[in-house]
């Protein structure tokens, strides 16, 4: 079982992480990590769907 808990902890680092360098707004970034952090589990998953994505620039 504590295997599971690392991975859910590396999960939600990596979405806090991806939160705070996307192009959202502070407020925006303050509310999605604290959802990550108070739910772990849920809060990764609605993250992964809706959560808000990092600025895409096309190389060319």
């Amino acid at each position: 079982m504590e295997i599971l808990g690392v991975i859910v902890l590396l999960l939600d680092i990596y979405a806090i992480y991806n939160v705070l360098v996307s192009g959202a707004s502070a407020p925006s970034k303050a509310l999605w990590s604290l959802g990550i952090i108070v739910l772990p589990v849920i809060g990764f998953v609605v993250w992964l769907f809706a959560g808000p994505r990092g600025s895409a620039r096309a190389v060319a």
